[in-house]
């Protein structure tokens, strides 16, 4: 009988790539088994172009809170739809990556009978198969996820990201940068400025100040003759207006000018992407390009690129707070993110020089 897993993470673009590896191992174990992923709304370009699922449900807690807030009756009508179209799929299987007992408590009531997740601060009640954890700390999240599997009699031999970019994306963003005077050949630097989405109003917290990303693409343009290419979504236009009125040398701007369903494709065309910690970092990971990340208040070791690779460098200035981000909670800075504006912008550089060379 072909086996129904439903993989649960209403997080982020980072967290749902970190679930990859898990998938890609249950697609070697069981070719013919039919993978339903249940995400956030915004996430699900990043799904829907992936191979391996077979159907994406993509309306999280989150989601329903602000349309209840919206309108009850219409909130109440998505649950109930998401609740059908969950259950008609008959699912025997799901891997809840959510730490919230509220999943899991779904997946007993439409009757999934295996489900298997993490037990934190006992919201893992109503799972039967369960790994107690205190939080992720000392080893990347991925890592964590992979130990899911020996429930399902698993072990995963590829830990790398998986990103998939359909055709139709690549040839829009291949127009864009053309439009854009970007020619083949051309030493491609995308930089992300903003990123951390789904930390909401607390995402600043992750960003390396904006002016230093301007003196670093202004560098690239001038040494090294880079088309630079300013990525991000409109809620950042501020960060890469601070940017473009800093720089000398005038860059691309695409920030707010592109989806989700393109981002990946324009990520993928360039040679290197500097970035804060955010989806856009692991994206480039996933896609095998080049990254130079900025790290603050998260740990590296726990959110970083993963696998670490040469071909990726973390920046810090670790202090003795750092990091103070541990089990899902941000204290209130008192530093004025120092650990995040030590860095500088001649180390940003100079260790984007020595990954291009």
């Amino acid at each position: 009988m072909t086996k129904k897993i439903l993989i649960i993470n209403p997080f982020g673009i980072g967290d749902v790539l970190f679930t990859t590896p898990v998938i890609k191992a249950i697609k070697k174990q069981f070719p013919e088994a039919f993978i339903g992923y249940w995400s956030n709304a915004r996430v699900k370009p990043i799904l829907a172009s992936n191979p391996q699922i077979g159907r994406v449900f993509a309306l999280s807690r989150g989601d329903l809170k602000k349309i209840y807030q919206d309108s009850f009756l219409k909130g109440a009508w998505r649950s109930l739809k998401l609740a059908w179209e969950i259950k008609k799929e008959h699912f025997d299987i799901c891997l809840d990556f959510s730490l919230d007992h509220r999943y899991s408590l779904f997946a007993k009531i439409i009757g999934i009978p295996k489900r298997v997740g993490f037990n934190y601060k006992a919201r893992g009640r109503f799972l039967n198969s369960r790994i107690d954890i205190d939080g992720y700390h000392d080893r990347h999240v991925v890592e964590y996820y992979l130990e899911l599997l020996k429930f399902l009699g698993i072990q995963a031999l590829d830990n790398d990201l998986y990103l998939a970019v359909p055709l139709e994306s690549e040839i829009k963003a291949k127009n864009i940068l053309a439009s854009a005077g970007i020619v083949e050949n051309d030493l491609v630097i995308g930089i992300a400025p903003g990123a951390g989405g789904s930390w909401g109003r607390d995402a600043g917290y992750k960003h390396w100040p904006a002016l230093k990303f301007a003196q670093v693409g202004d560098r690239l343009i001038s040494e090294l003759k880079a088309k630079v290419v300013i990525l991000g979504d409109g809620s950042e236009r501020l960060i890469a207006e601070v940017i473009l009125h800093a720089m000398r040398n005038k860059p691309i701007d695409l920030t707010g000018k592109t989806s989700l369903e393109i981002l990946p494709a324009l990520i993928k065309n360039c040679n290197l992407l500097i970035t804060n910690d955010g989806g856009p970092m692991h994206m480039a990971v996933a896609l095998g390009v080049k990254t130079v990340s900025i790290f603050g208040p998260v740990s590296e070791v726990v959110y970083g690129p993963f696998p670490s690779k040469r071909n990726h460098v973390v920046l810090k200035w670790d202090i003795a707070c750092r990091p103070c981000y541990k089990n899902f909670r941000l204290p209130v800075c008192d530093k004025d993110r120092e650990c995040l504006k030590s860095v500088s912008a001649d180390e940003v550089f100079a260790q984007a020089l020595a990954l291009l060379s």
